[in-house]
């Protein structure tokens, strides 16, 4: 049997075109550690009111390549109210590795939003969004950004730090 050699390399690059393709990177997942209130100040001597919010999160690389976490962060909503920004700080992850990312924000205290600070500082449970988005810089694989979408979410509860 005579092979047509050229023939035979179309047919075969044609049906790995046609072959259900993966995403070349996969979306690293983010999973809350911790969110806590670790302050709030009171404006004055011309300081204006701030909530200093730590929000420590977990991010798994799915990928089997190593991968570079960069210009992550979005917008923090406590009880469905928009307080503020946060930026993450970049982090290198292993193939299929984990690691750490903390943030400390300093919130401003708003007549809007004062009432949910007062309740997460009091104790009370008060739900919370994190959206936004990151890229990720895999090196030659590409860096491509991934959201706007909800990064993390969940409850706010915590020891009481308010009378």
């Amino acid at each position: 049997m005579r092979v047509h050699w050229p023939l035979a390399v179309v047919a075969s690059i044609s049906m790995v075109a046609c072959a259900p393709r993966q995403p070349i990177l996969q979306v690293p997942e983010f999973k809350v550690q911790s969110v806590a209130l670790r302050s709030l100040t009171l404006p004055g001597l011309g300081r204006p009111a701030v909530a200093t919010l730590s929000v420590q999160l977990r991010v798994h690389n799915p990928n089997p390549v190593s991968v570079r976490v960069a210009r992550a962060g979005g917008r923090i909503l406590l009880d469905d109210l928009d307080v503020g920004t946060v930026n993450l700080p970049n982090v290198d992850l292993p193939a299929g590795g984990d690691a750490t990312q903390e943030a400390v924000v300093d919130l401003p205290v708003t007549l809007a939003n004062l009432a949910t600070f007062v309740k997460v500082g009091r104790g009370e449970a008060v739900p919370y969004r994190l959206e936004g988005s990151f890229t990720v810089d895999a090196g030659l694989l590409g860096k491509p950004t991934f959201g706007p979408y909800v990064v993390a979410q969940g409850v706010l509860k915590q020891p009481r730090i308010l009378p």
